[in-house]
């Protein structure tokens, strides 16, 4: 038996802000149980919900030394869907309505948390192989591994991987604060390890000292080599290529699944949806608003609404795109400039735009039942999980060719008769409209192709048993 631990910032079912949680809940449950005890350690937030906290269990305590002063740390345990979690308790550190707050106060948070997590492991009766980190919140346990850590014989042979879920957070500040604060020596804080364009940067010595580095696709395995989308650490990762690789993420499909889903009109699957999914389209126009008629496209947004998502170009084209036989449906919040264009162009166009400026889970699996195609032209995008849930209920995407939208939508081609969605290469508002009337005309024109692009949509298979495969053998290989 190899044992796998993960260290994350949140995960399902405890406490999430984003993607990141849905990873750490699901790939833990997937992983086969004959071969590897996989475990997850995170914080105890003071804001989580109620009955999680009446989940968790009291295990130890002990006190650390940090920051100048005697730290309690206290330790939980809960099972959850067969995976034991473990869970670092300071109510000085983890309390707040939310587990991110300002930076200075994160920086401090999770470096604590970091050292009390290794600290806690001789004292918990569990000694991993690998410890699994995830994003810059855990960035100093490789170094720690190499440093503090390193002597006896507990944490000797254990080994380290980094994922990047989205290298743009990256955990800086200036040099002084995070060397007191980890308690880290000199020699740490020089450019080839944790030091960064003289300031001191926790991602990066994750990445440094980390044994193996992952990240959430293959085609963002790549870019982040390159300076667009290197954010700065693009010379680090191309030094690091050999360590690096991409996994792809996945999606539950338990959760997401139209022939189960409860949160939908009608439900449907590969064999009827010709006759079914429709309806779902029918009841969403009744309710939003829109002129209730099943042959108009109507094409899905669910999303943060950020310049990283792609809003800009929409934002352009969206006037042009008004005037064409389409519906668009928008659900999400994010900056007031996207907020507000949405909100203008649903009163302008009421019968054929509707914009929900707020977070509705019911309304976003209605979304991804009812829509014709979905909408996601982002910058750039780690993985991306919308794309994959569009796929699952038939819905075809319509995706700017980077990182996960890349590897997990292929292009439409109309004389192969191949492709699972439509795409543009470049990050040019009217290539993405050209990519829109593309697909417009093959739904409108070439019908029984449009429904053959849904077969092999949902055919498709990004579960997340695929992509725990490719983990499993990169821990094999890791422990040897």
């Amino acid at each position: 038996m190899k044992n796998i631990l993960f260290i994350a910032s949140e995960g399902v079912p405890f406490i999430k802000t984003g993607g990141l949680a849905d990873v750490v809940g699901s790939l833990p449950q997937c992983i086969d149980k004959k071969y590897f005890d996989v475990r997850v350690m995170m914080p105890k937030y003071m804001c989580m919900y109620q009955d999680k906290k009446d989940m968790m269990k009291y295990l130890t305590h002990f006190y650390m030394d940090y920051n100048g002063k005697r730290e309690y740390v206290g330790v939980l345990e809960a099972e959850y869907n067969g995976v034991r979690y473990y869970f670092i308790d300071n109510e000085f550190y983890f309390n707040g309505d939310k587990p991110y707050g300002n930076i200075i106060y994160d920086l401090e948070k999770f470096i604590f948390f970091d050292k009390a997590a290794l600290s806690a492991l001789p004292l918990i009766g569990f000694k991993p192989d690998i410890v699994h980190c995830h994003d810059w919140q855990t960035g100093l346990i490789p170094v720690y591994l190499k440093d503090s850590f390193r002597g006896g014989d507990f944490f000797k042979d254990i080994k380290s991987i980094m994922t990047i879920h989205n290298l743009k957070f990256q955990g800086t500040y200036d040099v002084p604060t995070i060397k007191g604060l980890s308690g880290l020596p000199d020699y740490y804080f020089a450019p080839d390890k944790l030091e960064a364009y003289k300031d001191a940067n926790m991602l990066k010595g994750g990445i440094v000292f980390a044994d193996v580095i992952t990240t959430v696709s293959e085609t963002y395995a790549e870019e982040i080599k390159t300076e667009f989308y290197g954010e700065k650490l693009d010379g680090l990762l191309k030094a690091r290529a050999n360590d690096l690789r991409g996994i792809v993420n996945g999606i539950d499909y338990d959760v997401f699944d139209p022939e189960k889903d409860d949160l939908i009109t009608r439900r449907y699957n590969k064999k009827n949806f010709r006759k079914e999914k429709v309806k779902n389209k029918l009841a969403l126009q009744e309710e939003l608003g829109l002129a209730q008629d099943e042959k108009t496209m109507m094409i899905g947004i669910v999303s943060r609404l950020t310049g990283q998502k792609g809003f800009d170009l929409i934002a352009y084209i969206m006037e042009e795109l008004c005037h064409d036989n389409v519906q668009i449906v928008v659900l999400g919040t994010g900056e007031d400039k996207y907020e507000n264009m949405f909100r203008y162009f649903d009163w302008k166009f009421g019968d054929r735009v509707s914009a929900n400026i707020y977070y509705s889970e019911e309304l976003s699996h209605k979304i991804y039942a009812s829509s014709d195609a979905f909408l996601m032209p982002s910058l750039f995008e780690p993985c991306g999980l919308s794309q994959l849930m569009a796929l699952r209920y038939g819905t075809v995407p319509i995706v700017r060719e980077t990182g996960g939208l890349k590897d997990t939508v292929s292009a439409y081609n109309e004389y192969e008769g191949t492709g699972t969605g439509f795409s543009f290469t470049n990050y040019n508002a009217h290539e993405m409209l050209g990519a829109i009337r593309y697909a417009e005309h093959i739904y409108y024109d070439r019908k029984r192709e449009w429904n053959k692009i849904i077969d092999r949509d949902m055919a498709a298979d990004f579960s997340w048993h695929v992509s725990a495969s490719k983990y499993m053998e990169m821990y094999d290989w890791l422990i040897g």
